[in-house]
Parts: structure tokens; C-alpha cells; sequence
């Protein structure tokens, strides 16, 4: 099974692909570990997961302005779930969920609806891409210099990381008619930026870490 070894907030981590191994005891990158309790039968209450308010194509933002389905918001908003629904594979990249989070947030807050009471619960930090470069930095530092073009490679964990990054730039380019329009903060496509990046960078060292070579583009004779 094939591992790789990353420097995370300052920690040394072993990650396998499939498993989960801390070195050193790190609190969870966000929130708190939901923890379920059995009640009793007349206690328990059960929320339906469905509302069948979309039921005819429209769907509500957070400042409760009703849209349709296709609108660049919820296109926005869907491919950020996309990709935080690729970053689930270890547990490394729980503190990136967590900001997506953030960035759904911002994306479903457009500006033209919002109140101040709305702007200031999903205001988004500039914060989280100084410290995305942080970490480019950081694994480039360790990488051979990228000379030539690569093709997306290098083995399980690579792999993964790439598919990531590709769905990471399709975030960007569906936040960008918002962010144009002056719905979405302009730290929202600078982060997706960043990330696709980092994404880049990560796989690059995975495959490094994991003795897989990088497939380099070569132009068909």
C-alpha cells in the first residue's frame, strides 16, 4: 500500500492511502468530532432530509433570494462540493474541506441580497491563500525543478490529487462570472487559484515520496 510522508501546520504525518496515522496527536484541523447517543424513542427526533422546495427548479441562497437551479451561484456552489467530495480520501486534507466550506458560504451570500448580518457570518479570509502559499513553498522546496511539461501520473495517491486539481480549476472558472459581477469576494477565485496549485505541488511531492516517476509530455512524431 502506498504511503508518503508531508510537513502539515509543522508536523511530520505518514499517510496511506486508506489509513490515517499520526505521528504526533494533533487536534482535528476543524470542529468537532460529531459524537451519536442513543435516546429514547419518544425523545428522538428526526429531521427529514428532504423539503421539496426545489421541486420546481429553484433553489434559495443563503440570504433567501430564490434562484434557478442552473444559475451560476448553485453552479458555483455544486462544483465546490465537487471538489471538496475529492479531497475525502485521507485526512490531511480535512483542514481544505473545512475552507471550502467557507468558500460555499461566500459563493451562496450574493452581494446584490445580502445584508450586513449575512456578510459578516460568511466573510471569507484573505488568510487562508497566505497560507496556501506557505505550503507551495514549503513542498517545492523539496521537489526537482519542473522542466518540462507533466502529464497527470505517478502512481494511487497522485493520481487522486490530480483529479482534484482539475476539478479544482472548473471551481474557479464557475466562481468567476460571480466574482465579475461582484456577487462572490475576490479572495474566493484566489483561493480555488492557490489550491489548484497546491494540488499540483502535492501530487508532485506524492509521487516523489511514493518512488513513482512523473510521466513527461512528449509531442507525438
Amino acid at each position: 500500500m502506498s504511503f508518503f510522508v508531508t510537513k502539515y501546520t509543522g508536523l511530520h504525518r505518514v499517510f496511506r492511502l486508506g489509513t490515517y496515522v499520526s505521528i504526533k496527536q494533533m487536534q482535528p484541523a476543524c470542529g468537532h468530532e460529531r459524537r451519536y447517543t442513543s435516546t429514547s424513542e419518544e425523545n428522538r427526533r428526526i429531521a427529514k432530509i428532504y423539503t421539496k422546495t426545489g421541486d420546481k427548479g429553484f433553489s434559495s441562497t443563503f440570504t433567501g433570494e430564490r434562484r434557478p437551479k442552473e444559475d451560476h451561484i448553485f453552479d458555483a456552489l455544486g462544483t465546490t462540493d465537487e471538489l471538496s467530495s475529492h479531497n475525502v480520501w485521507d485526512k490531511w486534507l480535512e483542514n481544505i474541506q473545512c475552507v471550502l466550506q467557507d468558500v460555499g458560504s461566500n459563493i451562496a451570500t450574493p452581494q446584490s441580497s445580502a445584508r450586513d448580518s449575512h456578510i459578516k457570518k460568511t466573510m471569507f479570509s484573505s488568510q487562508a491563500v497566505i497560507e496556501l502559499e506557505r505550503w507551495i513553498d514549503l513542498f517545492t522546496e523539496e521537489l526537482p525543478p519542473l522542466t518540462n511539461f507533466i502529464l497527470p501520473s505517478g502512481g494511487k495517491s497522485s493520481a487522486a490529487l490530480h483529479v482534484a486539481r482539475a476539478v479544482c480549476r472548473r471551481a474557479e472558472r464557475c466562481v468567476a462570472p460571480a466574482v465579475r459581477s461582484g456577487e462572490t469576494d475576490p479572495e474566493v477565485a484566489k483561493y480555488l487559484n492557490r489550491l489548484s496549485d497546491y494540488l499540483f505541488t502535492v501530487a508532485r511531492y506524492a509521487a516523489m515520496k511514493e518512488g513513482k516517476g512523473e510521466t513527461i509530455y512528449k509531442r507525438p512524431e
